[in-house]
């Protein structure tokens, strides 16, 4: 009889296991579950404590940073409450397959834009392969004419008179636009070419995984010998030094070799906080080119052409109307021109200005205010006398953190950023310093403090709440 208790006893911990093991898959993905616990992790449950087993010390370290939240979650979702450990048990190297970084030279064509910032592996270029952002389907104006030139210029020219080519600008501007229109007019006009089209994140990712599967050889073979590498979200390779100075090496190789490389990013090089010296250096002396946000004209244009690709006619009339009141991102235009479109069709009747008005008003009523960040870095920047990549800095003196606790007191004030996304603009910078930052200028407007810093021309005091107005009335 104990012996069948004993076997049915075990046959439950494996099932619960296994249900673990399902919950953690569910909630970080299948992939990155694959390459991280699939064949590198033994999980063992006794009296409610969770064992996670691992080959190294390196393996333990990064699951526990990255997941351990995302496995103590599914562990309660199964079991109920319960405490996880981690481990290091030397029987699982052998068990451990070092093929999970693999690189495919024809890899199958993209269903859409999003893939290329989640794929596992970065895309390269065999002929036929046709990316779905091109140049022929970007809007060109005033706000972005200089970016869309130089982008040509990278490829059409027999020598890029620019390397690197970086572009920056806000969300939903066209920055990703032009990196894919790169690559796909490389495709067409250079078959033979090879090219990689990735996130930073991509990037840090695969690095990681080369270390880890010993593969450092073939990740730095891949990336440096292609004709083009465009990186995107370059931002995000900020506070993490190994794979900064891993990709400066890999950006070295190219631009010696005399290859492209082109990069976008949310901010300027010098305003991305805790990035590395040489890499700024780098980055500054190609080309540094701004998209700023589109202009009435290239909006009304950016409807027009999103409603013809989705088979609605829409009335020039509802056009302007959308555009003069949606001004921030080409993402909002599109997705309201997708909501009129949809409204039309559930109701089969066609759009009109008075459908446009009725659908459109509580879309309208909640945009954002026209205060970006970048307007109330400048404002702040230029009042204290310092400069947004002071304020991106880590430097902890009395003007450069009056101002940054300025820019994120304004930040939330004005805009519809979370404590998150203000911190992570305004270099990488936690919630938590975020929340504590307001809290302070709060406190010192109540209490209308006399505030002293130090400026260009020597020491300034004045009272909070007159450098609140003066601030607010400069970011208007």
């Amino acid at each position: 009889m104990q012996g069948f208790v004993r076997e049915d006893a075990c046959r439950t911990t494996e099932s619960t296991v296994s249900d673990i093991n399902d919950a953690i898959a569910e909630r970080i993905g299948q992939q990155k579950f694959k390459i991280w616990f699939k064949n590198s992790t033994q999980l063992t449950l006794t009296d409610g404590l969770l064992k996670v087993g691992v080959a190294n010390p390196f393996i333990s370290t990064w699951l526990e940073s990255h997941f351990h939240a995302d496995i103590t979650e599914a562990a309660r979702a199964v079991i109920g409450n319960c405490q996880v450990m981690f481990t290091i048990d030397p029987q699982l190297a052998g068990r451990q397959r070092p093929d999970t970084l693999e690189w495919h030279s024809q890899p199958a064509p993209a269903q859409n834009a999003r893939q290329y910032h989640s794929a596992a592996k970065p895309r390269s270029g065999p002929p036929g392969q046709k990316l779905k952002l091109t140049f022929d389907t970007f809007v060109v104006g005033q706000s972005n004419e200089l970016a869309y030139n130089a982008a040509k210029a990278v490829v059409c020219d027999k020598q890029s008179p620019f390397n690197p080519l970086f572009i920056h600008g806000g969300y939903g501007l066209g920055k990703t636009h032009l990196l894919q229109g790169i690559c796909d007019e490389m495709r067409k006009t250079r078959p033979a070419a090879k090219w990689l089209y990735m996130s930073a994140e991509d990037f840090a990712n695969h690095f990681v995984l080369a270390l880890k599967t010993r593969k450092l050889d073939a990740f730095r073979s891949r990336m440096r010998q292609t004709d083009l590498l465009a990186i995107d979200d370059v931002h995000f390779l900020a506070s993490k030094p190994s794979t900064q100075e891993e990709f400066l090496h890999t950006f070295n190789t190219l631009d010696l070799a005399g290859r492209q490389v082109v990069l976008a990013s949310d901010a300027h090089p010098k305003t991305i906080g805790q990035l590395s010296e040489k890499l700024v250096n780098r980055f500054v002396s190609g080309m540094v080119v701004k998209i700023e946000p589109p202009d009435f004209k290239t909006r009304c244009e950016i409807c027009r052409r999103f409603a013809k690709s989705i088979n609605k006619h829409v009335p020039d009339e509802v056009i302007n109307h959308i555009a003069d009141n949606l001004r921030s991102n080409i993402r909002e235009l599109q997705g309201a021109i997708l909501k009129l479109g949809a409204f039309a069709s559930l109701q089969n009747s066609k759009i009109d200005m008075a459908m446009a008005q009725m659908v459109m008003a509580e879309h309208i009523e909640r945009c954002d205010p026209m205060v970006h960040l970048s307007d109330i870095e400048s404002a702040v920047a230029s009042f204290f006398g310092t400069t947004p990549s002071a304020i991106h800095s880590s430097k902890k003196d009395r003007t450069i953190a009056l101002a940054r606790h300025f820019s994120m007191y304004l930040a939330r004030k004005h805009t519809r950023l979370s404590s998150t996304e203000i911190g992570r603009l305004l270099g990488h910078k936690n919630h938590a310093t975020v929340l504590l930052g307001c809290r302070k200028i709060e406190q010192q407007i109540t209490q209308n403090a006399q505030l002293n810093w130090r400026g260009p021309a020597g020491n300034k005091v004045c009272q909070a709440r007159e450098i609140l107005e003066q601030l607010e009335n400069s970011i208007r």
